[in-house]
């Protein structure tokens, strides 16, 4: 199998590091950059030249394990199912606390641990370590004959020290091979992103019988107790964002009729409305897939293996999860880190057969986000830098055709209304709870603008 250069290079350096005595490697790769086949080569390579006996990996979802073990049995040619005759193991984070008899093998055999999403484990020492961590330091660390940690998201939102990893002064981890986001697009690794934040020019808010007016999600979630969650909940806005994103994937399917779309809802029920909003509006169907189903895992493979269009995921198809026909994304959660945010992001920058590079992202313009995806802006080659336009408003919109930077529509009226948001442990009792909040009527008139993020134009 030809491999990418950045895959050669990687596994090169990792077996020249290995070799010289250093048993521990982290690979750094923007997500969709190919790490999966990146470790199942090394891992072969490995053992072809007797360094190690056995393999265990480890990732944070059941999905993940059971990609990653496909390719691994591909590569190595045995099982790694951890029955009789194998030569190693997949399992997830949440199962390395109890699957305590694998900790044997390290004393009498040369075991290679590949950890997938490593910031996933914090803690350099037992005292602040999480449980995942704890089960590294005490069973792993110095005794695996060889360790590859492999990351796109190299931090925590925490700021706790990723396991096994070693810091600078300056408090950044030393990653010993980097590949970015700039270097993939480059290559034609990973697909060019595209983020369109959705904002509003006009907005009224009735509080408590007061009537306040404003000109933007960010000082309407600044000067007011209107929370992100009634925007991301708002009928309004969901119905504009699906309208904009069903027709670009309804262009891509005409030239790879099985292009796909992700909604990231904020909870179960949340997910239940974008599905009726889909069904309702727009005539489309889709998927869901939550915690709560009862093989998420089996929803997410026929999702990915199929042509249909919408799926909409509850947490469950972030990091690691491998849909290359996904091209579109709709961020509608109500999680606010970087993190989970470039995750999310990856799974629509995955390359396939498709001629468009692109990866379509659309969420609402909240300040936090905004300024996550100016942070991915700068990431992008320097050819695709950032383009931001604001039309005047005696702008005609059919002249918009040829620009794809940004497009108003003019003289509507959208009226919503939402709820104050509690916070709590449990999304359903977060929801539940709406029902017993004051009631705020949110007023959007006219000018939904789009600004967006681009790279090299459209379709």
């Amino acid at each position: 199998m030809k491999l990418r250069i950045w895959q050669e290079e990687c596994i090169n350096k990792a077996v020249f590091q290995y070799k010289r005595g250093y048993p521990h490697f982290l690979c750094l790769a923007t997500p969709g950059a190919g790490k999966t086949l990146m470790a199942s080569i090394l891992s072969s390579r490995l053992r072809t030249e007797g360094l190690i006996d056995f393999i265990i990996c480890i990732t944070p979802s059941r999905i993940v394990s059971d990609d990653f073990r496909t390719e691994l049995e591909k590569q190595l040619g045995k099982k790694l199912n951890g029955k009789l005759g194998s030569i190693g193991k997949t399992l997830t984070y949440q199962a390395m606390l109890s699957e305590n008899y694998i900790w044997d093998l390290f004393e009498q055999y040369k075991v290679f641990v590949i950890f997938d999403e490593i910031h996933h484990c914090a803690g350099n020492d037992l005292e602040n370590s999480n449980a995942w961590g704890e089960k590294i330091i005490s069973n792993i660390q110095g005794k695996a004959a060889y360790t590859l940690a492999l990351t796109g998201t190299p931090w925590r939102s925490d700021s706790i020290p990723i396991s096994l990893g070693s810091y600078t002064e300056g408090g950044f981890i030393h990653c010993d091979y980097s590949y970015g986001l700039t270097q993939a697009i480059y290559d034609n690794v990973c697909r060019t992103p595209h983020i369109t934040l959705f904002d509003n020019d006009n907005i009224t808010l009735n509080e408590s019988g007061c009537t306040s007016k404003f000109d933007s999600f960010n000082n309407l979630l600044s000067n007011s107790n209107c929370s992100y969650q009634s925007i991301i909940e708002s009928e309004t806005l969901i119905k504009y964002m699906l309208e904009k994103a069903n027709k670009t994937l309804n262009l891509l399917r005409e030239i790879e009729p099985s292009s796909g779309g992700l909604i990231v809802a904020a909870s179960t029920q949340h997910a239940r409305d974008i599905h009726n909003i889909l069904k309702r509006y727009l005539y489309e169907d889709s998927d869901i897939v939550t915690y709560l189903e009862p093989d998420p895992v089996s929803l997410i493979k026929r999702y990915k293996y199929g042509s249909s269009k919408w799926i909409i995921s509850v947490g469950m198809i972030s990091e690691g999860t491998n849909i290359p026909r996904l091209r579109i994304c709709c961020y509608l959660t109500r999680v606010k880190t970087e993190l989970y945010f470039r995750q999310v992001l990856g799974r629509v920058l995955r390359v396939s057969q498709s001629t468009n590079k692109y990866g379509y992202f659309y969420m609402p313009a909240e300040p936090t986000l905004s300024e996550f995806a100016y942070r991915v802006s700068k990431d992008i080659p320097d050819e695709n830098n950032i383009n931001i336009e604001k039309l005047p408003r005696n702008h005609n919109p059919k002249s918009t055709s040829n620009n794809p930077l940004v497009h108003f529509e003019r003289n509507k009226t959208l009226e919503i209304n939402s709820f104050e948001c509690f916070h709590s442990e449990s999304e359903e009792t977060a929801h539940s709870l709406l029902s017993r909040g004051y009631e705020n009527s949110l007023v959007l008139y006219g000018n939904f603008e789009s600004k967006v993020i681009s790279l090299s134009g459209l379709i």
